[in-house]
């Protein structure tokens, strides 16, 4: 909060007289202006609709008669106030969207001038001034805080749910402890005491188990109307198939992101391949294997008929993106999104550039991972080298990923494998990707308990030769397909 004052009080110096505040924690916004008022000797007022002015500080003179609930009349009061006072008004931002006299009594006060005319500090989570008036704010925010301030929050927390419980230790290890505090970062003080407080009450402990509810309740603090969506289930890379090469450069790269390492950082990977391959499970699993929040970004939901809104549907995804850092961003289909059109009016070009400029300047820990089924669609200005760490290609599987593909679906629906003979499962199986087996297996089940009777391999074998993979349906597309991807991507398996 030091730092707050000291920045806040040279606000002040330059005789601004309209500062605009904009944050969710109106509570410890209003402790840092006492404070500053407190050191500077200032009187301290603050207005709310529900109560009008009223006085906090020290210091400075009384308000006139009048109903101050009223902003044109708390504004007047404010205007005529012939003292250096600090006007504190919350939530003001409703009664600017038309209304002529409290805009024009709001631009007086910001043109007053002088060492002797109060200072009007607007708070509230979002403030748009009209035009007339906006030249004249000053914008100032809170810092954040910094990890060290975030663990002496959550030791704070802990603290004080020992004395509640009288003198009991809460459960923790350091690693565990780190991470919490890393996805806390993004949040004010107040969001991430209330966050800590909800991980410990429940049990008294910091485990592995509580992150995926943290870091699900961040975002619903921080949410932007679907643009974004939280993906709460994340695989394990033990529920994915094959993709060797894959898991092996992730491994190499998880200390990178995750402690930090500036240009050195890891940025993404853009997945190519066939439908079904397991781009979309392999993505889920990294933020599995990292222990990070995994955000997907939904090109649907992104783009509106508005002129402009699209880009900032963008930017504002990004944005909540980084406060959520670190994290895994998901763009699946990324070509839907991205690819060029001549009747979008341009929407698409100047998303690509908003995503492209984000890519190249992002400090934060957001690791991408985009998702593409039809290459051709994709601009070469996202393909070219440094936009992505690298490229791979997802083939269709291998006889013996083919294998861990049966086992893996089989064990997940209570199937021993060691009572299916997976040999010939995996030569039935040629051309299959990892979701037409995953379908299989699902269609057994079902043949199964149509027929009353137990799953076997004569019933999956049945469901493998009814069904005509996608490898034979589009054969000439995925021929092009691994042709492109032939000395470009690297290959994940």
């Amino acid at each position: 909060m030091k730092n707050d004052i000291h920045d806040l009080g040279l606000v002040l110096d330059s005789r601004v007289k309209l500062i605009l505040i904009e944050s969710w924690d109106e509570r410890r916004v209003l402790e840092t202006l006492t404070s500053l008022a407190v050191k500077r000797g200032l009187g301290l007022y603050t207005w709310a609709v529900s109560e009008g002015l009223q006085r906090l500080g020290f210091g400075g003179e009384s308000l006139g008669e009048g109903d101050s609930r009223e902003p044109e009349t708390a504004l007047k009061l404010i205007k005529a106030d012939p003292q250096p006072n600090l006007y504190v008004m919350c939530d003001l931002h409703p009664f600017l969207d038309d209304n002529p006299k409290t805009i024009r009594l709001l631009k007086e006060v910001a043109m007053a001038e002088g060492n002797h005319k109060p200072t009007l500090v607007l708070v509230s989570h979002a403030l748009k001034l009209p035009p007339e008036v906006q030249r004249y704010a000053a914008r100032f925010d809170l810092a954040l805080p910094s990890e060290d301030e975030l663990l002496g929050i959550v030791r704070e927390e802990a603290t004080n749910w020992s004395e509640r419980n009288r003198g009991a230790r809460v459960r923790t290890d350091n690693r565990t402890l780190q991470q919490v505090v890393k996805n806390l970062r993004g949040l004010s003080h107040g969001e991430a005491r209330a966050l800590a407080r909800n991980v410990i009450c429940d049990d008294g402990a910091i485990t592995q188990e509580d992150l995926p509810e943290l870091n699900k309740a961040k975002f619903q603090l921080l949410d932007l109307e679907g643009v974004l969506s939280f993906e709460y289930e994340t695989a394990r890379f033990a529920e994915v198939g094959g993709l060797a090469n894959l898991k092996r450069w992730l491994a190499e790269r998880q200390s990178a992101l995750l402690e930090d390492k500036g240009k050195d950082r890891p940025k993404g990977v853009l997945l190519v391949g066939v439908q079904g391959g397991g781009k979309s499970l392999a993505a889920k699993a990294v933020a599995g294997l990292w222990g990070l929040p995994l955000l997907r970004l939904d090109f649907a939901c992104l783009y509106n008929k508005f002129f402009g809104e699209t880009e900032r549907n963008l930017r504002e995804a990004l944005r909540l993106a980084e406060q959520m850092a670190p994290c895994v961003l998901w763009m699946d289909e990324v070509e839907k999104g991205l690819a060029s059109s001549d009747h979008d009016g341009g929407v698409s070009q100047r998303v690509l550039g908003t995503l492209l400029t984000w890519m190249a300047e992002r400090k934060a820990p957001v690791f991408l991972v985009a998702t593409a089924n039809a290459i051709e669609r994709l601009p070469p200005e996202l393909l070219r080298k440094g936009r992505f760490d690298e490229l791979f290609f997802v083939d269709l599987p291998s006889p013996e990923v083919r294998a861990e593909i049966f086992r893996i679906h089989l064990a997940r629906r209570e199937l021993d494998p060691v009572h299916f003979d997976l040999h010939q499962l995996t030569a039935a199986s040629d051309g299959f990707s990892g979701a037409e087996i995953e379908q299989a297996v699902v269609g057994m089940l079902y043949a199964a308990q149509a027929l009353q009777c137990p799953a076997d391999q004569a019933l999956l074998l049945r469901e493998l030769k009814g069904t005509a993979p996608l490898s034979v349906l589009m054969a000439e597309p995925l021929a092009n397909l691994r042709g492109w991807a032939s000395g470009r991507c690297v290959m994940a398996d």
